[in-house]
């Protein structure tokens, strides 16, 4: 059967792909486009499995919150480049998971990828049909479900790359909002000095007491210093010790007491963060090539 332009344009217009694979597509499928869109459905799948071991640590951090401000839901996807985290499509997709994600109050990445979108595909089969038409590795890495004890949710969005949803028991939106974006710019560990990880407090106290025991002081000298150190590094980890982001002369602590609140739990989620990223010398990788030529 001849294979004409209309038919590779209808095509293309309903996978995305290029138009040699379209081409080759209803050739093989005798000019059927429901066969030949199977096909690279199926051919899809094995281009993600293909793709699936290359560095995705680009991407959005999308944020959904209901409208009682009760329940919250934060999605990262992740995918190769910069560039295709600003495409139309990516952000379709991702931002369909958010909403997804709220909606079904999924508690993990796995659960969300099992969920059923509006085409009627699953997540999985998405995003394995998104591989294939981007041609880059996609992956729905990270799915925060979160739900209000006695306040409610606000939220703050730095960009696509940075979400924070904070749950705050009085004050208003604008407060909650401030809070959040506090939360974004410096990043603290948790709420106060009672939900700091144990193992993580014994390991920056070793790491003061053999710094401090390098001075030659006496032990109870040493142990001072220690004290110091832990309580200013608390401080510096901790929401409520640390100085507000636009009013660096007060604490959160003194902000919230001043607004008559309190800050109950807070998600910060950062695209990449813990993905270890390949880095690229260009200058080196030319020399390379000069010296191999």
């Amino acid at each position: 059967m001849s294979i004409t332009a209309a038919m590779v344009k209808d095509l293309r217009e309903r996978t995305g792909a290029g138009m040699m694979e379209c081409k080759k597509a209803l050739t093989e499928a005798d000019g059927d486009i429901e066969k030949a869109i199977e096909a690279m459905r199926k051919s899809g799948a094995a281009k993600a499995v293909k793709k699936a071991g290359r560095v995705a640590a680009e991407g959005q951090v999308i944020i959904n919150i209901s409208d009682d401000k009760k329940n919250a839901a934060v999605v990262e996807v992740n995918c190769e480049t910069d560039f295709v985290g600003k495409d139309e499509n990516f952000i379709r997709f991702a931002e369909e998971l958010g909403a997804i994600a709220l909606r079904e109050a999924v508690e993990d990445a796995a659960a969300l990828s099992a969920t059923t979108m509006a085409s009627g595909q699953t997540v999985e089969e998405a995003r394995q049909e998104l591989v294939s038409k981007i041609g880059e590795n996609i992956q729905v890495r990270r799915v925060q479900k979160m739900t209000a004890s006695e306040g409610e949710f606000g939220s703050y969005r730095h960009g696509v790359r940075i979400g924070v949803v904070v749950e705050v028991a009085g004050g208003d939106e604008a407060l909650a909002r401030d809070i959040a974006m506090h939360i974004a710019a410096i990043k603290p560990v948790c709420v106060d000095e009672s939900e700091v990880p144990a193992d993580l407090l014994e390991k920056e106290r070793a790491i003061f007491a053999a710094q401090a025991k390098e001075s030659g002081k006496p032990d109870n000298i040493v142990e001072k210093m220690v004290s110091g150190r832990m309580k200013k590094y608390l401080k510096e980890i901790t929401l409520l010790g640390q100085p507000f982001v636009k009013n660096p002369d007060q604490t959160i602590e003194a902000l919230l007491k001043d607004a008559d609140a309190k800050v109950l739990q807070f998600t910060r989620m950062e695209v990449g963060e813990g993905i270890e990223k390949k880095q690229e010398d260009f200058a080196a990788e030319v020399m390379a090539q000069v010296k191999g030529g």
